[in-house]
């Protein structure tokens, strides 16, 4: 992966902000069912850094999701910020990428955990795309 520098984030409402530095070990989709059931979506895209290379404005909520692996978000407006796991992910803290300032920082390069994704993921990339709401009359 190339050296990014620096990449910022926050959560919705600004209450919490991030700086990430350096080069991440991976940016990747994960569609594991905790990933999902805790985003409220199909997948969820995070950056792997060394903790000690992200400073963090704020204090975000923490819910231990399973008996190693710790997600943070954003207590005001409930935005899914880290997730950290010490068994897994030693001395590291994922990112949501979906938080980044610039959301073209950090492009996925895998999808992950393919075995507990939505069965019907496999086609979503064949459903038909609009750019806004389409017209419903």
């Amino acid at each position: 992966m190339v050296s990014v520098g620096a990449v910022t984030g926050r959560c919705q409402c600004g209450a919490i902000r991030y700086e990430a530095e350096g080069e991440p070990a991976y940016s990747a989709l994960c569609h594991c069912a905790d990933c999902r059931a805790s985003a409220g979506a199909p997948m969820v895209g995070w950056a792997l850094f060394p903790h000690d290379k992200v400073a963090i404005s704020g204090d975000p909520v923490t819910y231990q999701s399973s008996e190693n692996a710790t997600r943070h978000f954003c207590g005001v407006c409930g935005t899914g910020l880290f997730y950290t796991n010490p068994v897994v992910f030693p001395g590291s803290i994922d990112i949501q990428t979906a938080t980044l300032d610039d959301p073209a920082a950090l492009p996925p390069q895998a999808h992950v955990q393919m075995v507990e994704a939505a069965p019907w993921m496999a086609d979503a990339h064949a459903l038909p795309k609009f750019d806004r709401y389409p017209d419903g009359s």
